[in-house]
């Protein structure tokens, strides 16, 4: 019988496995080369190292910030 802390454990793996599914296919799209956020230019080299980038540098900061 599973107790608390497995189902706790199995939930956890669910939501890593979804958010690791969701990232996959992130890096499959194409990057945006308008910021999505400020509508700025995303620089070439963004573009380039993050396969699938939607924002510049200063708008993901903030995104992340804010989590």
């Amino acid at each position: 019988m599973a107790d608390e802390a497995d189902m706790a454990n199995d939930q956890a793996d669910y939501l890593l496995q979804l958010a690791l599914g969701r990232r996959t296919r992130l890096s499959q799209q194409p990057s945006a080369q308008l910021c999505a956020d400020c509508d700025e230019a995303i620089p070439l080299p963004r573009q380039l190292a993050v396969s699938g980038c939607e924002t510049c540098i200063s708008c993901q900061d903030l995104r992340e910030r804010r989590r």
